[in-house]
């Protein structure tokens, strides 16, 4: 019997699964509205406004210097006056000055306000300075090296638009126009909860039959990446004490991430642990490759999302950037961004799952490549920190040939 004889076959494995696509656009039919809150302005770095930010005054607020040198009136010029008698210094931050004559200069300073009565700036290159005299040695045109008031935005116009994530450009704008609070969306309060009576703390020497905690770590990490700080819990394998402090943390939590219990062992008791509690199953088991056990539930009563992914590190870290932060952006109202990549050699798809590959990525002569990097299945953690990002590779039984172009998820 062939390979493609044994694929016609239905194994058991391969039933009651729902399709990537179906897995990927049901995540998202479940988003959560949180709301609004004042933050101070530094908190709101990499928040998304929930507020148009207007100028609450011209920008820029008055005529500026562009440059270090003169400032002069240009009808000398127009008398082919040349030499003019230095008044004094204007620095950024002087209150206006009036020009007495217009056979007469100011030195002035980038950014200072421009003298009354003066319309021009000659930078100090063009001009020879001595004995309280500027001598031009280039002949200037009107108004230039000036930035003029409201030349950028005039008072009351929107500067930054609701729904712009705050960088450091965005927080430099809302300083200038007073804001020392801001209105933002609301990010989600997530509570990261691992399960297994094999994990020990990062900081103990684990026994033959434990490994260190990782995926939460790995998760809590991620998340910092945009901007929540998320809550630690392991819960040991025990149905009682996981259906307990599951109850608690729905109600403290706006959104569960679970790593582990969620396959069919007999100690994987969540998913009949949220059905008592109350969280209604959305899917069981997504026809991919890492992460085919990822539950994924919504409480409805409370506003409640469950993220339970299967305990393979890759099948986490995988599901995490695949559907977990497509999820947020759609919570916060912003684009969901697809990047392509071009596959530098063949790739054999699954006839029946959608696989996620890892593959490191670069740019080389304006276009962007990756190449696969072989890992030893999703419980390999170290393959992880050789990867950058994962392709898709949808569903089929014919070879993709090498140079193709891919969906890739980049890994923050």
């Amino acid at each position: 019997m062939t390979d493609k004889q044994v694929f016609k076959v239905n194994p058991p494995q391969f039933k009651n699964m729902i399709s990537f696509e179906e897995a990927f656009k049901k995540v998202l039919d479940h988003p959560l509205s949180l709301g609004d809150e004042r933050v101070t302005l530094l908190q709101g770095t990499g928040n998304i406004l929930a507020e148009d930010i207007k100028a609450d005054r011209d920008f820029p607020p008055f005529d500026r210097s562009t440059k270090d040198g003169i400032a002069i009136n240009f009808s000398a010029i127009e008398r082919e006056i040349d030499r003019f008698k230095i008044e004094g210094t204007l620095s950024a931050g002087m209150a206006q000055q009036t020009l007495s004559s217009d056979t007469n200069c100011f030195e002035i300073m980038t950014g200072a306000i421009l003298p009354k009565d003066a319309d021009t700036i000659i930078m100090y290159e063009e001009t020879d300075i001595g004995n309280g005299w500027a001598i031009l040695s280039k002949t200037p045109t009107k108004g230039q090296n000036i930035h003029a008031k409201g030349s950028d935005e005039k008072a009351g116009a929107v500067i930054v638009e609701k729904g712009t994530k705050i960088t450091a450009a965005v927080i430099g704008v809302l300083a200038s126009v007073g804001k020392t609070e801001v209105l933002v969306q609301k990010l989600p309060k997530v509570c990261v909860i691992s399960t297994g009576n094999e994990l020990v703390e990062v900081s103990e020497t684990p026994l033959p039959h434990q490994i260190r905690k990782s995926n939460t770590l790995s998760l809590a990490a991620a998340l910092e990446k945009v901007n929540i700080t998320p809550t630690r819990l392991h819960l040991a394998d025990n149905r009682t004490i996981i259906a307990k402090e599951l109850q608690k943390a729905l109600t403290e939590y706006d959104v569960l991430m679970l790593s582990g219990g969620v396959s069919k062992g007999k100690f994987d008791f969540i998913p009949d642990a949220m059905e008592a509690l109350g969280v209604q199953k959305v899917f069981h088991h997504v026809a991919q490759r890492p992460g085919k056990p990822f539950w994924f539930g919504f409480q409805a009563a409370e506003r409640k999302v469950v993220f339970s992914f299967p305990g393979n590190p890759v099948s986490t870290f995988a599901n995490y950037h695949v559907y977990f932060l497509p999820w947020l952006a759609k919570v916060l109202g912003i684009e969901i961004e697809k990047h392509t990549v071009i596959l530098e050699e063949p790739v054999q798809p699954h006839p029946r799952l959608t696989l996620f590959l890892q593959v490191r990525t670069e740019w080389r002569k304006g276009s962007f490549y990756a190449k696969l990097v072989q890992g030893n299945g999703s419980g390999d953690l170290v393959s992880l920190a050789k990867a950058d990002g994962f392709i898709c590779v949808p569903k089929g039984e014919t070879q993709i040939s090498e140079r193709n172009v891919f969906w890739f998820i980049p890994c923050v």
